[in-house]
């Protein structure tokens, strides 16, 4: 029995055609017009016919089947949404469901932070799928790489320019740099003097530089940027903050204060080095997935 293609495989091959159509400068990806078009040519009697803004009390974005008499399915997300950035990965998020998702779950999807947050480990791994689709399809990584090179040591701007490029938000724009840099880098998103989740690049990980949480809550070091509360640092290019703040050698710590989300995110960026630097057993789970599309 033929396995059917993964969420990259499904990003990649729209890609492609995106791709033949517009060329390489085709950012941001237009969802709304992808969703209606594309599903419109490969599935005629079951396309994508709505994709609107709705009041969805609890959730982000939701897929919907269309009443009945009606053919096809709508994408929604919540209206109350500020984030051009947000709005844009949860309607990403909602194709992939469609794409991938609809034909066993025919009463469709209605997605917020505290579904996945159930613990149901069937859910969770649909929704990590969808949110895999929606990284691969609006940050390809042949063009991310073009933007900032893989051995190049970025700074929070670097990234920024990268999120205005694809129309997602920070956070989101940094996971998918963590996911192909070369350079040792841990994101840290903190709220109220505690880190609420990490994720740290390969090599971060290989030299045991990261953070552990699922344990319990660990706190934010009082002389880092966040812990000082410093909004008045300059926190987007970054400042050297000494061995012992971060981890036992000197970070460039570059910190944004995000008030919409009250949170606080951190891109700790390492010297290039082999050997390790920092360790605390095992690394952290991935619980970022559920923050993916509510980042800054």
């Amino acid at each position: 029995m033929k396995r059917p293609p993964s969420a990259e495989r499904w990003a990649i091959d729209i890609s492609v055609v995106l791709n033949a159509f517009h060329g390489p400068e085709r950012f941001p990806v237009d969802v709304t017009a992808l969703a209606r078009e594309y599903t419109a040519q490969r599935y005629p009697d079951d396309p994508v016919t709505l994709v609107k803004g709705r009041d969805l009390p609890g959730f982000d974005g939701a897929l919907i089947r269309a009443p009945a008499g009606k053919k096809g399915w709508g994408i929604f997300y919540n209206s109350s949404i500020a984030s051009a950035g947000r709005i844009n990965f949860t309607l990403a998020h909602e194709l992939g469901h469609y794409l991938m998702h609809r034909i066993d779950h025919p009463s469709g999807f209605r997605c917020g932070e505290q579904d996945v947050a159930r613990g149901d480990t069937e859910y969770a791994r649909l929704e990590q799928e969808a949110n895999a689709f929606a990284a691969n399809l609006l940050m390809p990584l042949d063009d991310y790489r073009r933007q900032i090179d893989p051995r190049a040591p970025a700074d929070l701007d670097m990234i920024s320019a990268c999120a205005e490029r694809y129309r997602v938000s920070l956070v989101a724009a940094v996971l998918r740099w963590i996911v192909y840099t070369h350079r040792r880098a841990v994101l840290v998103v903190s709220r109220d003097g505690y880190i609420l989740w990490s994720r740290a690049s390969d090599s971060a990980l290989r030299s045991e530089a990261f953070f552990k949480t699922s344990r319990g809550p660990v706190e934010v070091p009082p002389m880092s940027i966040a812990g000082r509360q410093d909004g008045t640092a300059t926190g987007r290019t970054g400042v050297d903050v000494a061995p012992g703040v971060w981890f036992n050698e000197e970070v460039r710590d570059m910190t944004i204060f995000a008030e919409q989300y009250d949170f606080v995110v951190s891109l700790l960026l390492l010297q290039d080095r082999n050997h390790p630097s920092y360790v605390d057993e095992e690394s952290e789970e991935d619980v970022f997935d559920r923050f993916t599309a509510h980042g800054a």
